[in-house]
Formats: structure tokens, sequence, C-alpha cells
């Protein structure tokens, strides 16, 4: 039997998706542990794995999309394999975080919030990263950068492949 590469994907996010499924059949109170398991198995909250856990666990989709999109550490696009944080905070700000953002955006060529088409960055400015004596402040991943000046920004992007 040959299978379609539509039911080929299905069954492989089927095969993905139901031991996860299979940990919360049956409880009650389990939307944000098992958001939390999805966007750690596939990155992010993808619509077709919200229907999957609707019917497998019947929870009415809309109510797993509405706690996906009420807090902000789901995110229902794909993200890239590094997360550029640009801090906006008020020392940040004082000490020029708004060039570092816009140098950032200019050379990985994405807006605010956005992903580079290869999935290698995602841009998210954030309110304080709480560095404030080292401002202005970038952090990718989870290594922190400070004291920055635009020219800087482009070499330590480099070193993130």
């Amino acid at each position: 039997m040959i299978m379609s590469t539509e039911s080929a994907v299905h069954s492989e996010l089927e095969s993905r998706l139901l031991p996860i499924a299979d940990r919360y059949r049956g409880r009650k109170g389990i939307t944000i542990p098992l958001l939390a398991d999805l966007q750690r198995e596939m990155g992010y909250i993808a619509p077709d794995a919200v229907d999957f856990f609707a019917k497998e666990l019947d929870i009415p989709a809309a109510e797993i999309f509405g706690v996906a999109t009420f807090y902000a550490q789901f995110h229902l696009k794909p993200r890239g394999r590094h997360i550029i944080r640009v801090c906006r905070g008020t020392a940040c700000h004082v000490r020029g975080s708004l060039k570092i953002l816009e140098s950032v955006k200019e050379i990985v060529g994405v807006e605010e919030n956005q992903t580079t088409e290869d999935l290698r960055f995602t841009l998210e400015p954030v309110a304080c990263l709480g560095a404030c004596g080292l401002a202005p402040v970038m952090m990718i991943d989870t290594q922190t950068f400070g004291r920055l000046t635009p020219d800087m920004v482009k070499g330590l992007l480099d070193r993130f492949e």
C-alpha cells in the first residue's frame, strides 16, 4: 500500500504526540502542562497538534488556543535556533539600545518578534534583562553581551550558526 505524503506527515505527527496525549488522558486541569510538553516536543504550538489533542483528549481546540495565546511563553509559530533579546529598559534605552536593535534588524533581515526564513534567529525586544550596569545589553540564547555598540553586533551574531 502506498501512503500519501499527507497521511505520512499525519502519521509522523501522531506518533510524536500520542505519548504526550496518553500522559494526560482522563486528567483535569492539564492544558498548561500539555502545551508545555507540546512546545518542548515541536518547538512551538502547531495548529495540527492542537487539533490532534482536542480530538484525543476531548478538549475544545478553542480552549487550548485560548490558553496558548494568553501566556507569553507559548509560541504559535516556529522560532529560530537562536533567540536574540535586545533590552529596551530605561538604562539600555538611554545608552542606545534602539541603535542596537536597529542594527540587529538590518543584519538578520527581520523585524521585531519575527524569525528569519532559515530559522536561524528570532528577534525579541524585551522590557528588561536585569543587567542595567552593562547597558546597552543583548542576549543571544543564554549568553549576555553588554556595553554594546552597533558595530559590535555583526561580530556577535556571526558566532551563532
